[in-house]
């Protein structure tokens, strides 16, 4: 694929959402930030409590995970020059939901390597009050460092965003199954776009499904714990199935993420 010009255009693109502008025409772009859930189903309400919705006033951004009562595991370009809030508990985002918690963030730890493109593009929120757990609201494992996911393993992505290309994001939270791809797949497909250390890949074995615009920073969840937090696809086409989706690999960053708990 013509993915050259993907760096400058991904960083464009995220100028744009800082300054509160639009996405613009994807089809221009070989590739993009992506974020939400194409085709799936809607997932059992509150069954997966550790999901985070990230909202700039109101409007849901990004998705996470509740990793500590006091921490959340995004994407590094989840941030913008607006003020972030962690929404928990949350099924319908668009509803006043008695389960819901919203709290504000304190710190954003974006990772000290992340340049505004694709690499390390991973970053922990630190919340200004502890997350009161329940039913509702509940932390999630972190995989092993050195823990390795075999290819063609069923998983499923979760989250909030578009439902397709041009399509509006979904109140309710969605979840979509799909197969982690071999390394080589991944880089034939991305060639240079692609580190086999930081990142991995899904495909599905439906026509149109997988991940979207809405829900960066949301996981990917292999035998039941988070590998990955997802990140990017094709531009001109979330759908198109030619193309893997791409996630950054949790257990590269497990030193990094540990660190910066520890304070």
């Amino acid at each position: 694929p013509a993915v050259k010009r993907c760096d400058s255009l991904i960083s464009l693109q995220l100028l744009r959402w800082a300054l509160g502008g639009t996405n613009g025409s994807s089809t221009s772009r070989a590739c993009q930030i992506t974020h939400g859930i194409v085709g799936g189903k809607t997932a059992k309400p509150h069954s997966r409590p550790y999901m985070v919705s990230l909202q700039v006033q109101g409007h849901h951004r990004c998705g996470g995970i509740l990793i500590r009562n006091d921490f959340v595991l995004t994407s590094a370009h989840c941030k913008t020059e607006q003020d972030l809030t962690v929404v928990l508990g949350a099924h319908n985002i668009k509803k006043q939901e008695k389960s819901q918690q919203r709290i504000p963030v304190e710190k954003y730890h974006q990772h000290p390597k992340y340049k505004g493109q694709f690499l390390y593009d991973i970053m922990l929120l630190k919340l200004k009050t502890n997350a009161t757990l329940n039913k509702y609201v509940k932390t999630v494992g972190l995989p092993k460092k050195n823990g390795k996911i075999p290819a063609n393993i069923k998983c499923y992505a979760a989250g909030w965003g578009q439902t397709g290309p041009n399509k509006p994001g979904s109140d309710v939270l969605k979840e979509v199954m799909v197969k982690l791809q071999f390394d080589q797949e991944c880089s034939h497909k991305w060639q240079n776009y692609f580190s086999s250390d930081q990142m991995m890949c899904v495909h599905s074995d439906k026509r149109k499904e997988g991940i979207c615009q809405g829900d960066s920073g949301g996981p990917l969840l292999c035998r039941k714990m988070p590998q990955g937090i997802s990140a990017y696809t094709k531009a001109s086409g979330c759908d198109d199935t030619k193309y893997p989706h791409v996630f950054m690999k949790i257990n590269f960053f497990s030193q990094w993420i540990k660190n910066v708990m520890q304070g």
